[in-house]
């Protein structure tokens, strides 16, 4: 049987699928040529990411497809239901990134707060003639420690990056409709199995308390974005907001004029809106620190992923 990893899979899952039997195809197959490809080569299982789209068309022009795998969270490029109906299984691996993203949103809070993000470039074109200058400009950051975090978004993801911000010495609050307390393990090496109560509070508390804010949950259905101009005027002033969820869960233009009127003190964004062609105002604002969608990105998270796909394949087709 024959499994198509169309936007990759590490190493370490190819191994599995093949030492069970499978054949591991990691051809990128352009979206529009993928219809024809899935049924001349017989496959039974389609594995994506965020790039390829898994939709209704695709669904019923390939008989032959029993599987559909996302290696990540969110399903936003697939249609869960309309596959599960014509008797599909659909997986994802929603445990295996949760730290790659955690580490990733607390690399850019620091980024931020201390102006690296911008102070890096700066020094790359001018530190050599306005070496005093970058210091005095560069020269006010703050630090985490003692500082209120407020999540929102309380499921893997956000339990993750709750223990390494608790690690660092900040207070955590959370907000999550579905979740009504967090438990978060601190997995500090030799401390033992402590375990840390975060409290839940309403978005508005939430918005109101925080000096830093992360997003970890996924696209509304209704397409509006849960952070806006209203949400962010009821902010501190100088708050430090952080998306590595899903593009347009934060309006990318009040996000630019709260930091152009001093209310956001910065952003960090690892997805955006209409990826993979975000707008050039967001990409041009010195407030943000920016990552091209790497959150899992990391070998670790990478093999968990294609371990993960592999042994739920293996159950599920074999």
């Amino acid at each position: 049987m024959k499994i198509l990893a169309n936007d990759g899979i590490s190493n370490a899952g190819v191994k599995k699928l093949n030492a069970a039997g499978f054949e591991t195809i990691t051809n990128n197959v352009p979206q529009d040529q993928l219809i024809e490809y899935i049924n001349k080569e017989s496959i039974v299982g389609l594995l994506v990411r965020s790039a390829t789209k898994v939709r209704k068309d695709l669904i019923d022009a390939c008989p032959g497809l029993k599987l559909i795998g996302r290696g990540g969270v969110g399903m936003d490029n697939i249609d869960v239901d309309y596959a599960r109906s014509k008797g599909l299984s659909v997986i994802n691996t929603p445990a295996a990134s949760s730290q790659s993203v955690a580490e990733l949103v607390m690399g850019h809070f620091i980024n931020i707060a201390r102006g690296l993000h911008d102070s890096n470039k700066n020094m790359t074109l001018v530190g050599n003639t306005e070496f005093k200058a970058l210091k005095k400009k560069y020269g006010k950051g703050v630090e985490l420690r003692g500082k209120t975090l407020g999540i929102i978004g309380a499921g893997r993801i956000g339990k993750s990056l709750a223990s390494y911000a608790l690690g660092i010495g900040m207070k955590v609050i959370a907000t999550d409709q579905y979740v009504s307390e967090v438990k978060v393990p601190l997995n500090i090496v030799g401390a033992g199995d402590l375990v840390i109560d975060v409290p839940m509070v309403s978005k508005d508390e939430l918005l109101a308390q925080s000096d830093f804010i992360s997003l970890h949950v996924p696209a509304q259905a209704d397409g509006k974005a849960v952070l806006s101009t209203d949400e962010i005027a009821k902010m501190k002033d100088g708050v430090i907001l952080a998306n590595a969820a899903r593009g347009g869960i934060i309006d990318e233009q009040a996000l630019i004029k709260g930091c152009q009127e001093g209310k956001v003190r910065g952003a960090a964004l690892d997805v955006f809106d209409n990826e993979p062609t975000p707008a050039i105002e967001t990409l041009a604002c010195n407030h943000f620190s920016l990552s091209p969608h790497i959150g899992a990105a990391t070998g670790e998270a990478q093999d968990r992923i294609g371990i993960e796909l592999a042994e739920q394949i293996i159950q599920l087709l074999n």
